[in-house]
């Protein structure tokens, strides 16, 4: 029988400050820096899930929605919102937080990662307890995220 975990129990968080080395050539963040933040959190968020190594399979969404700059702190917060058998569906908001504390949204991000046991070889993952009304309709639509993915490699 398969165990099951509520998604706070992988919630993740990271936070940089911006500095020179992180913005591209029109003085913004380097959308691939921020790219790559995703992926390490999301990983962090499924390996805490599965107590499993995990491999990234795949980026359904990846969102810019706002610009960050240099010396802007950036929040990352990476969630379980989709589990298969073998894989997980990890949400990643990322933020601008201004130094009231206010956030901006610059960025939302769905990273499916699949675990994997001490062979490399996919294995099952606990189960997703769903506790808010948020969090079934997030479920749900990672549900679509994932039927989409799979008639899109079946055609």
């Amino acid at each position: 029988m398969r165990t099951s975990k509520r998604a706070s129990e992988s919630y993740t968080e990271q936070v940089q400050i911006l500095t020179q080395e992180h913005m591209n050539g029109f003085g913004r963040l380097f959308g691939g820096t921020l790219m790559s933040w995703i992926d390490v959190v999301a990983a962090v968020v499924a390996r805490r899930h599965s107590n499993r190594n995990v491999t990234t399979a795949c980026v359904s969404e990846l969102t810019f929605k706002a610009p960050a700059f240099a010396n802007d702190t950036i929040v990352l917060c990476g969630h379980v919102s989709y589990v298969g058998r073998t894989s997980m569906e990890v949400c990643v908001d990322s933020y601008v937080e201004n130094l009231d504390g206010t956030r901006k949204t610059i960025n939302k991000a769905y990273v499916t990662l699949v675990a994997l046991d001490e062979n490399g070889v996919p294995c099952e993952v606990p189960l997703l307890e769903i506790e808010t009304e948020s969090q079934k309709k997030e479920f749900e639509e990672g549900q679509k995220r994932r039927m989409q993915r799979s008639e899109a490699a079946n055609s």
